[in-house]
C-alpha cells in the first residue's frame, strides 16, 4: 500500500484509498481484538484456561519467583496462539482450514512483497544504472521474472532448515529491518537535508544488524526454558545475551538499537555528506 500511494502522480489518484484503507484495516483487525478479549472469558478450552491460570499465579506471585520458573510461565501464558484455540474448538475443520488460510495470506503477504522487491530492484538498480536503456523492456521484465524465482527459491530454503515458525522468523527478522529503515523513510519524505549517503549507510546497517542477528542465533544455541546465556558483558551490565525466543542487546529485543543506530546513521551522514540538488528537492518538496 505504502508503495501504491508512494507512486501516485496525482493526489486524486489514492485519495480514497488513503481514506478506505484504515478502515477496511479497522474492520478486519476489530473482530480478532474481539476475539483475543473474548478468548479471556473462555472456560471450555484446556489450553485457554491453563493460559488464564499461568497469567494469574503471575500477576500474584510472579515477583517471589525463582526466573526459571518465571520464565516458563510466560511462555506457557503467551496468547500468539488464542485465536487458533478458539477455531479448534468451535470451528468446524473446513471453516478452521479456510480461516487458517486466509490469516496467513492476510497477515504474511509473501507474494505481494517478493513482487514488491522486484519492482524496487528492475527499477532502482537494473533500469537506474542503464540495463532498460541498453537491453530494453523485454529484458528488465525477465530479469525481473528471474529476481522473483531466485528469492522465493532461497525463501523456501531457508524457510525449510529454520527451527522457528515463520511468524518467529517474521517478528525476528522481517518485522525488526522494517522498523529499522522507518527512520529513512520519515527522512526522505520530510528532511531536505537528507541524502542518499545517508539513505545508504542506514539501508547497509539494517542489512548488517539482520545478517548479524541470524548468525549469532544460528552460532549460539537456544537455552531451555531460564537464564539467557550471556555472550558479552560491559561494566558488569549483561551486553548480549541468548535467550530462549532470540537475542537480547542490554536487555532490549535488537529491533530497539537497530531503529536508534538507523536514524543516528541516518541523520550525521546526511550531515556530513553533499546536499541533494536544488532540482531534486523541488522534485519531491513543495515550497
Amino acid at each position: 500500500m505504502l508503495i501504491f500511494c508512494l507512486t501516485a502522480e496525482k493526489m486524486n489518484h489514492f485519495k480514497k484509498t488513503v481514506v478506505f484503507y484504515p478502515l477496511c484495516i479497522l474492520f478486519i483487525w476489530l473482530p480478532c481484538v474481539f476475539l483475543g478479549v473474548m478468548g479471556n472469558r473462555v472456560t471450555d478450552v484446556p489450553q485457554i484456561r491453563a493460559k488464564q491460570e499461568a497469567r494469574r499465579v503471575l500477576a500474584t506471585q510472579g515477583k517471589a519467583m525463582a526466573p526459571e520458573a518465571r520464565d516458563e510461565l510466560r511462555e506457557q501464558a503467551a496468547g500468539d496462539d488464542v485465536i487458533l484455540r478458539l477455531l479448534e474448538r468451535y470451528a468446524p475443520l473446513w471453516l478452521a482450514g479456510l480461516l487458517g488460510a486466509g490469516i496467513m495470506a492476510a497477515v504474511m503477504a509473501s507474494d505481494s512483497q517478493i513482487l514488491a522487491l522486484s519492482t524496487m530492484f528492475t527499477e532502482d538498480f537494473f533500469a537506474f544504472y542503464g540495463g532498460k536503456a541498453r537491453f530494453g523492456e523485454a529484458v528488465q521484465v525477465h530479469t525481473g521474472r528471474l529476481f522473483i524465482v531466485l528469492i522465493t527459491v532461497f525463501a523456501y530454503a531457508v524457510a525449510l532448515r529454520a527451527p522457528e515458525t515463520i511468524f518467529e522468523l517474521a517478528i525476528q527478522y522481517a518485522f525488526s529491518g522494517f522498523a529499522a529503515l522507518s527512520p529513512l523513510l520519515i527522512a526522505a519524505l520530510f528532511w531536505k537535508g537528507s541524502t542518499k549517503w545517508g539513505a545508504l549507510a542506514a539501508t547497509l546497517w539494517t542489512a548488517a544488524a539482520v545478517v548479524a542477528v541470524a548468525v549469532f542465533q544460528h552460532a549460539v544455541p537456544a537455552p531451555a526454558p531460564g537464564p539467557a546465556t550471556v555472550v558479552c558483558s560491559l561494566a558488569g551490565t549483561e551486553a548480549l545475551s541468548r535467550t530462549p525466543g532470540g537475542t537480547a542487546v542490554f536487555g532490549l529485543m535488537p529491533v530497539v538499537p537497530m531503529v536508534l543506530v538507523s536514524g543516528l546513521l541516518m541523520v550525521v551522514v546526511s550531515l556530513i555528506t553533499t546536499k541533494p540538488k536544488q532540482s531534486t528537492l523541488v522534485k519531491y518538496f513543495r515550497g
